[in-house]
């Protein structure tokens, strides 16, 4: 089973997004902090990290440069959500930024599993 790191501050949408990927097979683990996010992925080793950009402590892209500068964790892959930009009329959710993926809030949940089983593919792929 795959596994999962949601990190968000607002545990309302840690459990959304926590019980659909439970429902979709996956395994998930939580961290409401980037404390413990690094944490958990240097000790768990999920499969995937999706990753709110803005928490409390510390932003998301801080965590994924910390992340990427750890080699236990660099090649895990990162989805970014956000609601710090306007949702496009045509975005079909999951824009490529840099290294990662990156969708607005809200987002499209059906897109958002796609764009976890093709990373999964691909790291699969390239493993």
């Amino acid at each position: 089973m795959k596994k999962i790191l949601i990190v968000d501050d607002e545990k309302d949408a840690l459990l959304m997004l926590g019980k659909r990927l439970t429902v979709g097979e996956y395994s998930v683990i939580t961290a409401t902090n980037g404390k413990d996010a690094i944490a958990l992925a240097k000790s768990q080793h999920p499969d995937i990290i999706i990753l709110d950009v803005l928490i409390a402590d510390m932003d998301g892209p801080e965590i994924n440069r910390r992340l990427k500068e750890n080699s236990g964790t660099r090649d895990i892959p990162v989805i970014f959500l956000s609601g710090m930009l306007p949702k496009r009329e045509d975005d079909e959710g999951g824009r490529i930024v840099a290294d990662y993926l990156w969708f607005d809030k809200p987002y499209d949940i059906l897109k958002l599993m796609t764009a976890i089983e093709e990373l999964l593919e691909k790291k699969e792929s390239l493993s």
